[in-house]
């Protein structure tokens, strides 16, 4: 059948007398646009390589207000360069970067050569737990702290000011074990918890975060083992964007074959929370580390499974359609 030519002008009076007839609304004004959820993350970048794809998937989310990375466990400071050339890399230099108090870190910095090669700043970065208590004054309530790194800083914060750290609006961590262990990916029978890495290397501090009467939401082990393939590796690899480019070179330096995506997965919760349903439990950290399920009110709520395919689809579309661009001269 043939359509009927209608003139450009007449055919907007047309829709505009329509909108107005039926109440139609545009829908830039059906409704404001989301508030962007404000967070700051807190992380031992340089180590273990899924620090750097966590951080680049807060990068890409046009819907996180990051308002400073903090850094934590080993050389901070250096762990801050990293992170500082990152940002210039990717034209992001505006977030804030702090570091925490420097502890003994038995894990080789992978990663040292690289923030090496980034001048050094004239002063140390400012210290973390400062600004942590600083951005929660001012924003009180308002805040989701993503930590994903052994909990120095977090357990400093509510050490040194409790009341302050209660008005976060919640503590999104990477931590612990419940049910089930390093390398147990839920397909066979249960083969035992372990002692996660970030709970185990600093078990005080880690014991105030579960105390703190902030609320907690915690991925495990049990719900955080995401296998980065090398399909989707090569996808994210080909793009030659400064942040992909970056990924790539740090993967290389990093020289193990496939990431777990431990720490993204914290990440991707605090964009999309039905990305892992959480359930609520009490857990206690033992002497050793290792997060215990107890009876008794719950102090947390915890994903015991993840849904890895819609987390892939939210993580490879950001990445992918990223368009930051640095123009770094330090």
């Amino acid at each position: 059948m043939a359509r009927r030519w209608v003139p450009a002008r007449r055919f907007s009076f047309l829709v505009a007398s329509l909108v107005a007839v039926l109440g139609v609304v545009a829908p830039a004004q059906v409704a404001p646009s989301v508030a962007r959820q404000k967070v700051i993350v807190d992380t031992d970048i340089g180590d273990d390589i899924d620090d750097l794809f966590a951080v680049a998937l807060a990068l890409s989310s046009p819907d996180l207000e990051l308002l400073g990375i903090t850094t934590a466990w080993g050389d901070t400071q250096l762990r801050a360069r990293l992170v500082d050339r990152l940002l210039c890399e990717t034209g992001t230099q505006n977030i804030p970067i702090l570091a925490g108090v420097p502890t003994e870190s038995h894990a080789p910095l992978g990663h040292r050569r690289w923030a090496e090669r980034f001048p050094k700043p004239e002063k140390p970065y400012p210290p973390a737990v400062d600004f942590l208590l600083e951005q929660i004054r001012r924003y009180p309530n308002q805040i989701t702290l993503l930590a994903i790194a052994p909990f120095t800083n977090v357990g400093g914060l509510i050490e040194r000011d409790p009341e302050t750290a209660r008005k976060l609006k919640r503590i999104v961590i990477m931590g612990g074990s419940v049910y089930r262990g390093y390398n147990d990916y839920s397909y066979t029978p249960n083969h035992h918890p372990d002692a996660e890495y970030n709970i185990a290397s600093d078990v005080a501090s880690a014991r105030l975060v579960f105390r703190a009467g902030v609320p907690l939401y915690v991925m495990p082990l049990d719900s955080t083992q995401i296998k980065l393939d090398e399909v989707r590796r090569q996808i994210i690899f080909q793009q030659s964007t400064p942040l992909t480019d970056a990924l790539t070179l740090l993967y290389h330096q990093w020289g193990q074959p496939t990431p777990t995506l431990f720490d993204p997965v914290a990440v991707a919760f605090a964009i999309s929370p039905e990305i892992c349903p959480t359930t609520k439990m009490r857990l206690e950290i033992d002497d050793k580390g290792f997060t215990r399920p107890a009876p008794g009110a719950f102090n947390a709520e915890v994903c015991l499974n993840s849904k890895s395919d819609d987390f892939f689809q939210l993580y490879m579309t950001r990445i992918l359609t990223q368009k930051l661009v640095g123009h770094c001269s330090r």
